[in-house]
């Protein structure tokens, strides 16, 4: 589907760049144009060795050259890379730099969806995919998609709750990378990448969150430190029981209890005193 709908918005921005040059070559350069390009054609051949100097442009491999003569894009097709011919009187060109730019979006103060106020940047990547578009169609490509960029973040981020906007921070960029490509698609303008950088929560908000997360880590603490008494409880349970079936069991675990003592290098000799024994004598 967004395979789709790219290659309709790409045959959408060809369609518009083909009726704009329609409109600009088709009605011709009119009977005084052609005498100013004759002439300019004329004066090229009578000056040649001269004129060489200004009828042959060069453009970079990552540059293109749209061409107006007279005032009027010449070709469908950017000129470039490499060396290419001009008419010094009539033609003048524009160069187009085709390599990807990237920007920083400045800091943007967004009220979310549930009313808090946060404090946003972000980056852009995007370069010119149409130089003609890109002339034609708008004053300074850059600067646009500069500003678009701005009010972009801020109308996405703007229907987006504080949860949502610091765990679905790739979602957002994906959803900004779309809109903003549509919009600069006239432009001929191909948005690359967009990116989150970093997102300010106030103060107040901030020391909030850290005393809920803390409250929330000891909350947990307590619970796991009651699951292990109550595991050691049922643990301790179960021992008795296979003690109290074996009278020498018992035994046995006070001669490891005193070798465990033993062990420690001290001089404390324990004598267990059976319950029965200690009862006989609280009855007297």
């Amino acid at each position: 589907m967004e395979m789709a709908d790219q290659m309709e918005s790409q045959k959408r921005r060809v369609r518009s760049t083909e009726e704009l040059i329609s409109d600009q070559t088709g009605s011709g350069l009119g009977f005084c144009g052609w005498i100013i390009v004759c002439c300019s054609g004329l004066f090229t051949l009578c000056l040649f060795p001269i004129t060489i100097w200004f009828c042959f442009k060069i453009v970079q491999e990552y540059e293109r050259a749209v061409i107006f003569r007279l005032g009027r894009i010449t070709d469908r097709k950017a000129k470039g890379p490499g060396l290419f011919f001009i008419l010094p009187c009539t033609d003048t060109i524009v160069k187009v730099d085709l390599r990807t730019v990237s920007f920083d979006i400045p800091p943007q103060e967004i009220l979310t969806k549930d009313s808090v106020t946060v404090s946003v940047d972000g980056v852009v990547y995007f370069r010119v995919s149409d130089p003609i578009s890109s002339v034609a169609n708008v004053a300074n490509a850059d600067y646009s998609t500069r500003l678009l960029a701005q009010t972009t973040l801020r109308n996405v981020l703007g229907t987006k709750t504080l949860a949502e906007l610091l765990s679905e921070r790739e979602g957002i960029s994906h959803s900004m990378q779309s809109t903003l490509d549509e919009a600069t698609d006239v432009w001929g303008i191909k948005v690359e990448r967009v990116e989150i950088k970093d997102v300010k929560l106030p103060h107040q908000l901030q020391r909030a969150m850290a005393a809920e997360a803390e409250a929330t880590r000891e909350a947990r603490a307590k619970v796991i430190a009651a699951e292990g008494e109550m595991n050691a409880a049922r643990a301790l349970k179960e021992a008795s029981l296979v003690i109290s079936e074996s009278p020498s069991g018992l035994q046995l675990r006070y001669l490891q209890t005193l070798t465990t003592i033993a062990a420690e290098k001290n001089s404390t000799i324990i004598f267990p005193l059976p319950m029965d024994v200690i009862s006989h004598f609280m009855k007297k």
